[in-house]
Order: C-alpha cells, then sequence, then structure tokens
C-alpha cells in the first residue's frame, strides 16, 4: 500500500521541499523546446499556487525542484484575486472567463453553496506541494501528448520528495546538490552554461531566480534574506557552488589535473571507512539521501517532525533522526540508507 506523502505538520508557517520526478521508463525524451516548455509551466503555476521555486534542474529524463510552500491562509482569497491568478495560466480547461461564467451562473441561480464549493475547489489547488506538482506534471504532459502524437502517462509512478529544514545548512545544500546536476551529469563544467536550471537563470538576470536562491543562502530567514542584495547573494551562492569540492583546471607542473573529480568508488571507499567528506564534495556526487531521505535537516529538526509525525512510523523506532554516511559537517535524514548511498 503506498503511504501518504510526509509534509510539514500543521503550525510550520512554511515548508520547503525537494521533488523529484522522472520520465517513464526513464526515456530520454525532453529536448530543449520541452525543457523551455517546462520552465514556463512551472513559473505559471508556481504564481498561481502560491508557491515559491528556490532552485531547479530541468534533464532530459528527469527534474528536481526546491520549493517553498507557505502555510495556507485563513482568509482565501476573493473572487477577484482568484481571476488575476486564473489569468497567469496559459491553455487550461478552467480560464478566468470561464470560472467567471460559472460563478456567475451560481449567482443568478441563488445557488450561494455551490458557489463556495466551486471556489474553494479552485483555492484547494494552491499552497499545497501535491497539488503543484499535479497540475505541473498534468499539465506538461497534455502538451507533450499533443506535441508529440502520443497518449498516457508520461511520468514514472509519483514524484519523490523530501521535507526539508529552512533554517542552517540544509536548505542551501540542497539548493547546490540540484544546481550541479548538469555538472555531475557531465553535460557542462560550470551551471551557469546550462539553461535549464536555477542558478543558470539568475546568473542570466532574473530577479525572480536570483530572490529564489537568496532565499536557499538565507536558510529560509526572512530577516536575512532581506539584508542581502540579490547580486550579493548570488555571489555567495557561487561561492557555496564552487567551493572546495569543485574541480580547478589547469596542472601542476608534473602535469596533473590541479584537482581531479571524486570517482564513484573512492567515495564508497571514504564512505565505508565511516571518513567524512565536505559538503562542497560530497555534492558534486549523486547521493541518494537528497532524494530518498524523506527529511533532511539538523538531528535536531528531523526529530521534531518525526515525533509531530509519530504514527507514521514504526512502534520500535526510539527517534528519527539517521545521520548522513560520509558528511561533514552533520545533516541527517529520517531514513537509513544503507545500500547504494552514492549511485
Amino acid at each position: 500500500m503506498r503511504l501518504p506523502r510526509l509534509k510539514a505538520p500543521e503550525g510550520h508557517t512554511v515548508a520547503y521541499y525537494h521533488c523529484l520526478s522522472r520520465v517513464v521508463d526513464r526515456q530520454f525524451v525532453l529536448g530543449e523546446v520541452e525543457r523551455e516548455q517546462f520552465v514556463r509551466l512551472m513559473r505559471e503555476y508556481e504564481a498561481f499556487c502560491g508557491v515559491r521555486i528556490l532552485t531547479y534542474c530541468i534533464l532530459s529524463n528527469h527534474f528536481h525542484i526546491l520549493i517553498e510552500v507557505p502555510e495556507r491562509p485563513k482568509e482565501l482569497p476573493g473572487s477577484e484575486e482568484l481571476h488575476r491568478k486564473l489569468e497567469l495560466l496559459s491553455g487550461t480547461a478552467l480560464s478566468a472567463a470561464t470560472a467567471r461564467q460559472r460563478m456567475e451562473m451560481f449567482r443568478q441561480a441563488g445557488d450561494a453553496a455551490g458557489e463556495r464549493a466551486f471556489w474553494e475547489r479552485i483555492c484547494a489547488s494552491m499552497w499545497d506541494v501535491s497539488a503543484f506538482m499535479k497540475l505541473l506534471k498534468q499539465r506538461f504532459t497534455q502538451w507533450f501528448n499533443r506535441q508529440k502524437g502520443r497518449k498516457g502517462t508520461l511520468w514514472e509512478e509519483r514524484f519523490k520528495s523530501v521535507l526539508v529544514e529552512g533554517a542552517g545548512e540544509a536548505l542551501s545544500t540542497m539548493a547546490a546538490y540540484i544546481d550541479l546536476n548538469p555538472v555531475r551529469a557531465g553535460l557542462v563544467k560550470d551551471p551557469k552554461d546550462y539553461r535549464w536550471c536555477g542558478y543558470a537563470e539568475a546568473a542570466s538576470g532574473s530577479r525572480r531566480a536570483q530572490r529564489g536562491l537568496r532565499a536557499a543562502i538565507a536558510g529560509g530567514e526572512r530577516v536575512a534574506e532581506a539584508k542581502n542584495k540579490l547580486h550579493e547573494a548570488l555571489v555567495k551562492y557561487r561561492v557555496w557552488l564552487f567551493g572546495q569540492g569543485a574541480e580547478r583546471e589547469g596542472t601542476t607542473p608534473a602535469g596533473q589535473p590541479l584537482r581531479k573529480g571524486f570517482k564513484r568508488e573512492d567515495v564508497l571507499a571514504v564512505v565505508a571507512a565511516r571518513g567524512r567528506l565536505a559538503i562542497p564534495e560530497y555534492l558534486r556526487l549523486k547521493v541518494r539521501y537528497f532524494a530518498d531521505g524523506a527529511i533532511l535537516g539538523t538531528r535536531d529538526f528531523v526529530n521534531r517532525i518525526f515525533t509531530a509525525l509519530r504514527p507514521r512510523f514504526s512502534a520500535q523506532r526510539k527517534d528519527g533522526a539517521r545521520r548522513m554516511q560520509g558528511l561533514d559537517p552533520e545533516l541527517f535524514t529520517v531514513r537509513d540508507l544503507q545500500v547504494r548511498v552514492v549511485e
């Protein structure tokens, strides 16, 4: 039986999620045109759903999104604001004009309950990570199927998600892990050269993308975020991306590379020996914790979420935090991954 998705408990004013979804059979079908369209739709539904994309990476057979989801407001938007949000969407079955017509029909019929239910049904798609991902993936699939003359699902199973702590280094670590995907895949040497990731969009001058990375660097702290100028935040983030684990071009006097990348077998040996890697070094690897860890943050954060969602876990478990193998400084997840930690 499929387990319910782990989400932030009630009382969290904002939650952060790393979302990952793959194309069915992991086929390489997302070319340049498809990735451009995906980003466009992602931005549309970001605005409609009231969430914020901190960063993302769209590859040829899967995508990553780091998303900020605020708590659902007690006062839902009025009809005019709702229509304004609907106008942000392109080519959907429920347009702003259609919504106005439907609500006017309810009013003329004196059906206040029907009008309210219709309005609340639209609002249910907002401020929720699952609703955002469902709308985005469905809308892109519809577009993709029309373009390719195909039918059926495009995505493999349901999307994976990891609840990420906003404070400390967990959020910026996850952001960097996402933006370094094309580097790990050998597509580019610098993520700024990969058009379909948040860092490249920010580096090209997009203030929206820059604000997302500024939030990631600030660790979700609104005060710290406000103090950082966009340009300064982008510089800090680049330093974070290309820290001590980055490969360096050039050679030594003996003709050897200044720094080689880490090979998978070398990393596995370090992990097996309970050695530690610095965060920038760790981020250059494809590590399962970032996709399968379910919750990511400090020991205290993971245990607090574990306690709040206690019925979701085995009665035998004493606490939730499981230290990520091979990483220094410490970060924790709720799942103890012992097989194929590094892929």
